[in-house]
């Protein structure tokens, strides 16, 4: 049982990564294509730099999900926490190191794959604990939707703060 379930987290690692990177250029392909701001970095804020870990965490939470059901505990619980901590980690780190220096793409690069790692083992970590309640699950899918609203709609409609300035345009939201 839990051969499978890490086998599915570690899955979950490269792809988060991987789709991550590329959602990282995907918008300016397209065009700037405004229905892909949802998902995809539409310009250099640290927001919109959270929302490449966020997605690909919760796509492959999607199609994992069949095949860690039965296995695993705490199914929601796990997942709501796990992908929580990856854009938290990526900004507490970001804001750390550059509260002392510049930013450097390498340490940028690096934080992201931490967080990433972090998210997905803490989930496996819960995944595989004992069961808790089921009502635990209810916040941890509730954090789901709410981080998901949160990204979908604060790119379209970003609050004029740090988090969503653009730093190499000032501006925010989709250029």
């Amino acid at each position: 049982m839990k051969k499978t379930v890490l086998r599915w987290e570690l899955g979950g690692i490269l792809f988060t990564i991987l789709l991550g990177s590329l959602l990282h250029f995907v918008f300016d392909w397209s065009g700037q294509w405004s229905p892909l701001a949802v998902v995809a970095a539409v310009n250099e804020s640290v927001w919109e730099h959270l929302k490449l870990g966020f997605w690909p965490a919760l796509f492959f939470f999607f199609v994992e999900y069949p095949f860690i059901r039965k296995p695993a505990q705490n199914v929601f619980f796990a997942k709501g926490i796990g992908i929580l901590l990856i854009p938290a980690l990526i900004a507490v780190l970001f804001y750390s190191y550059t509260a002392f220096m510049e930013s450097i793409l390498p340490v940028d690069l690096a934080i992201f794959v931490i967080a990433v790692v972090v998210g997905q083992l803490t989930s496996y970590g819960v995944l595989t604990a004992r069961a808790l309640p089921s009502w635990v699950n209810i916040p941890g899918l509730l954090l789901l939707l709410g981080l998901g609203i949160a990204f979908s709609t604060l790119t379209y409609y970003p609050p004029e703060l740090p988090l969503f300035q653009d730093p190499v345009t000032g501006g925010y939201g989709i250029p």
